[in-house]
């Protein structure tokens, strides 16, 4: 079937989508959704299609994506057929069914996710299946492999690589922006690629560009890694497991995450990565609320890292509480850089600490806590941290003070003395994003009292920092409602923690039998 290309001016997030009329579908043969095979010149590809009630008979719409592809300019005749089925639906159909996954059927919907030849409705589909029936450890392999091999990677041409990475889930952690200058400080090569946010209020991408550019070239990462020894990017524009980026597009309103060991391993594995030291924060407010489920996260995490040829030790890190006082890109950043200039809260302190020396012993050296510790003090993690800042475009002379933050500003009050019991990570992340972050880099919360610390009825325990009234109005409003901040002031009020249902009705009276 032959019809008229008309190139529209807007992308469509990478997908592959093409828009005809319904009297062109009938005429081809498709529903919303179905694939359709769009040839022009030598060139050909498969598109999803998307039916307009009103678009126009004899045109097909298409977005930047095809266009690019196809090198369409518009009005030029292209051939538009009904595509095959692809041989991956049938994979997903048996992981629906429960059924354990071959290494070539894995490979071959990897392959045609990366393609776009699945939907997003298919993709799903595959989603959920893992989540429901989980994947084996061969599955994770396989996966993780797949995802490598279908994307580009990076050689710096030493070894060894180190790397650190934290599954997440709690608000405030800062630790990369401090880790990457200790290691690469003491010669080693530490290339650090990062992910912005997906439902917290900042991502280590969106913290590190407060203070320099995080999108850069595979070319201009060998540089600046060649000249600094480290490199804090942006992994979304490198290509590197390009399948992990559309899994998380999907995976993001659905509230999963079961490809979290082939999503973090595949990454480490595409840039070169020999010795990682993964953080699993643990507790309630955290991913991982208890040591025994934590316990076999870090034993898969080794299992998976030992198939792929990667060295890896877990840290199980204290989660029931936000990491130093900042949450928000540019809040955190701010106190980053304070930290390894001196100042900063103390848990943030030991927390980098502590995993730089995890990675500092893995590699070889022993007493690896005490030299991170000189690293940090003596002021050249500082001096590394200015040096990569200055080499991936930004001002390496940037003082804590001049990072601009948001102006309209307010505050929580304790309506009562005691001591902070609890500080629920979840309704901070909610308070944060309501304030702005991380799109509004300059928003955020501070939390300037922390578990056990004793306040004042009247104190300052939450202060909310918006570049809108109207953004700062609705978090303070949120904060008030949810009260992140618990406080106690004797043993007796930590017994009852909660009542469910909060009142009971009583419908009907009963007579007690003597």
């Amino acid at each position: 079937m032959k019809l008229i290309a008309e190139v529209l001016k807007i992308t469509a997030g990478g997908k592959q989508i093409a828009i005809i009329s319904e009297e062109s579908a009938n005429s081809l043969g498709v529903h919303s959704s179905d694939r359709i095979k769009i040839r022009h010149g030598s060139k050909e590809m498969i598109a999803i299609t998307n039916i307009a009630t009103h678009f126009p008979r004899n045109r097909i719409g298409f977005y930047e994506e095809i266009s690019k592809s196809l090198r369409l300019k518009g009005e030029e005749p292209v051939t538009v057929e009904i595509a095959e089925i692809p041989e991956s639906l049938m994979y997903v159909r048996a992981k629906l069914r429960g059924e354990r996954l071959k290494e070539k059927e894995i490979k071959t919907i990897v392959e045609d996710v990366v393609e776009r030849h699945l939907s997003e409705v298919e993709i799903a589909a595959f989603l959920t299946a893992l989540n429901i029936y989980r994947l084996s450890i061969g599955e994770n392999e396989s996966l993780s492999r797949a995802m490598v091999e279908t994307g580009k990677k990076l050689d710096f041409g030493v070894t060894p690589i180190l790397d650190k990475h934290s599954i997440g889930g709690i608000p405030g952690d800062k630790t990369s922006l401090m880790v990457v200058p200790i290691i690469a400080a003491a010669g080693f090569t530490i290339p650090k690629t990062s992910s912005r946010a997906v439902t917290s209020p900042a991502g280590t991408a969106d913290r590190f560009e407060i203070l320099c550019p995080v999108k850069l070239t595979n070319i201009e990462i060998k540089n600046v890694v060649k000249k600094t020894n480290g490199c804090l990017v942006w992994g979304g524009s490198l290509d590197l497991a390009p399948a992990d980026d559309l899994f998380i597009q999907v995976e993001y309103p659905l509230g999963i995450d079961p490809l979290l060991l082939p999503s973090i391993l595949s990454k480490k594995k595409a840039i070169g990565a020999t010795h990682i030291v993964i953080d699993i924060p643990t507790g309630r407010g955290a991913k991982i609320k208890n040591l025994a489920e934590a316990t076999n996260l870090a034993s898969d995490f080794v299992d998976l890292g030992q198939r792929l040829k990667m060295n890896i030790q877990c840290a199980l890190t204290f989660g029931e509480q936000p990491l130093g006082w900042a949450v928000g890109p540019a809040l955190e950043a701010k106190e980053a850089l304070s930290t390894l200039m001196g100042n900063g809260p103390d848990d943030l302190k030991e927390k980098a600490i502590a995993l730089a020396g995890m990675l500092f012993e893995m590699a070889g050296l022993i007493n690896g806590r005490q030299k991170a510790q000189y690293i940090l003090q003596s002021g050249k993690a500082e001096k590394k941290l200015r040096e990569i800042i200055g080499e991936q475009g930004g001002n390496p002379k940037i003082k804590p003070s001049e990072i601009e933050l948001g102006d309209k500003i307010g505050s929580i009050f304790a309506t009562k003395s005691g001591k902070i019991s609890r500080i629920i990570n979840e309704s901070i992340v909610r308070i944060a994003k309501a304030a702005g972050a991380p799109k509004a880099k300059g928003s955020g919360v501070i939390i300037p009292k922390k578990l056990g610390e004793h306040v004042q009825k009247n104190d300052t325990i939450l202060e909310i920092y918006a570049e809108r009234n109207s953004k700062l109005k609705v978090a303070l409003e949120l904060a008030n409602k949810l009260q992140p901040i618990v406080l106690n002031k004797k043993i007796e009020d930590q017994i009852l923690l909660d009542k469910i249902p909060k009142k009971f009705n009583i419908q009907e009276q009963f007579m007690i039998e003597r």
